[in-house]
């Protein structure tokens, strides 16, 4: 039975009240990323280079392949997590820790154990050599944001769900070491700049893992610039991250908030498109049997002729129940060194909000530096997602968004 209006409004009310009191670590003068690079930003290191011990020392990988015919996927991870007809009435945030919804979701979980650790947060190239990508299918949330030169990159989080080949990973920026902090996770990526690098180990310690670290089965691979490149079995990350004497356990992800039901008001959204530069365009376009967006991108560069996305572990191509257009403060230091503000946002800024094929406008905040994102709608009250995964893109505040059809949005990035 579907809860009526009223009680939603009051739950939602309720829970808003009980995030917004969540003890969290508050921002701490000189904490930010963007204060410790201050002092060798000038530094003449290219971008990628690394003192780490050599890449020949780690396990060649072992079950990757170029052919999605060829590529080696467990039954257990053939199709990725849908919600169901009997999809549990209640809001997240309300459960005791011994609720089976995933936060990050909305969704059940059949295997209890996923939510008794730390998100698994992988870097994912979107480079044009690379594609398609292993594993974004699986992902809870997907952050896609601005690299540098024309490219984007994308940080997948595998928490209700796990797969043996995620990525494949590339280097780790400064944003990673604020997103992985609010969601309390462990980030697998490809090395990085040595000044990114000093400020993911100073945040993270630990919980940054590095490809060059460790071999097979937890990650595999060793050029990351290269083609299979480099693939992390999200699993075996939480296995390894126990033996490092991390602590797994269930975290305080509360703040999103979803209702099944489609909202009442709002415009037509049937097709986002984001646009970084001329050759490198992603397109959401609604497709209303699945009430899903599936994500189109461009043919190797040609942002004329879009192509499906699809995720290699399963030939289908990538959806999303949500995409979140966020506007950010980007600080560039370089063509392709970038400070990314999401933890100065306690205030709010512009969201863009779509699903079921209606966008909404909004607002998001962070509300403590160990705290994930919140969302709220126009009246102040906490966004209703749809359950189901959700794509977001940290776009620039200089970015443009028109609508170029009925329908028909259109995002270009700019920064900052």
């Amino acid at each position: 039975m579907a809860i009526g209006k009223g009680l939603w409004v009051g739950a939602a009310l309720l829970l808003f009240l009980l995030v917004g009191c969540q003890a969290g670590k508050p921002p701490q003068e000189g904490s930010s990323p963007l204060n410790a690079i201050e002092q060798d930003i000038h530094s003449t290191t290219p971008a990628d280079q690394t003192t780490s011990p050599k890449i020949t020392e780690l396990a060649p990988p072992t079950i990757l392949s170029t052919s999605v015919e060829e590529f080696s996927t467990p039954t257990a991870y053939a199709t990725p997590l849908n919600p169901s007809d009997s999809f549990p009435q209640s809001l997240i945030g309300l459960e005791d820790t011994s609720s089976e919804i995933n936060p990050l979701t909305g969704l059940p979980v059949g295997e209890l154990w996923r939510l008794d650790r730390r998100p698994v947060m992988v870097k994912v190239s979107n480079s044009l050599n690379v594609r398609p990508q292993s594993g974004l299918s699986f992902a809870d949330l997907v952050f896609d944001y601005y690299i540098g030169e024309g490219t984007n990159r994308f940080l997948a989080v595998f928490y209700g769900q796990d797969v043996p080949q995620a990525g494949p990973i590339r280097s780790g920026r400064m944003v990673d070491s604020q997103l992985v902090s609010m969601y309390h996770g462990i980030l697998a990526y490809g090395s990085a700049d040595p000044r990114v690098d000093k400020i993911l180990i100073r945040e993270l310690g630990d919980k940054a893992i590095s490809h060059l670290e460790i071999g097979c089965p937890i990650i595999c691979g060793a050029d990351t610039h290269s083609n299979p490149g480099v693939y992390g079995n999200t699993f075996e990350l939480t296995q390894y991250s126990r033996k490092l004497g991390i602590e797994e356990k269930r975290q305080a992800l509360y703040g999103m908030f979803f209702n099944p039901d489609p909202p009442e008001q709002g415009d037509y959204a049937l097709q986002i498109a984001v646009q970084y530069a001329p050759f490198n365009r992603g397109e959401w376009r609604y497709n209303p049997d699945l009430k899903r967006y599936n994500r189109w991108i461009d043919n190797k560069g040609d942002a004329a002729n879009m192509i499906p996305l699809t995720d290699r572990l399963t030939g289908n191509q990538v959806s999303a129940a949500n995409v979140i257009i966020l506007f950010t403060e980007y600080v560039e230091y370089n063509p392709t060194l970038h400070n990314i503000k999401v933890w100065d946002n306690q205030q709010g800024q512009r969201a863009l909000f779509f699903r079921d094929g209606i966008y909404m406008d909004g607002t998001w905040r962070v509300p403590a530096h160990d705290q994930p994102l919140q969302f709220y709608n126009r009246s102040g009250l906490p966004m209703l997602l749809k359950p189901g995964n959700t794509w977001i893109i940290l776009a620039g505040n200089s970015s443009t968004f028109s609508t170029t059809a009925p329908g028909v949005w259109e995002m270009r990035v700019h920064l900052p």
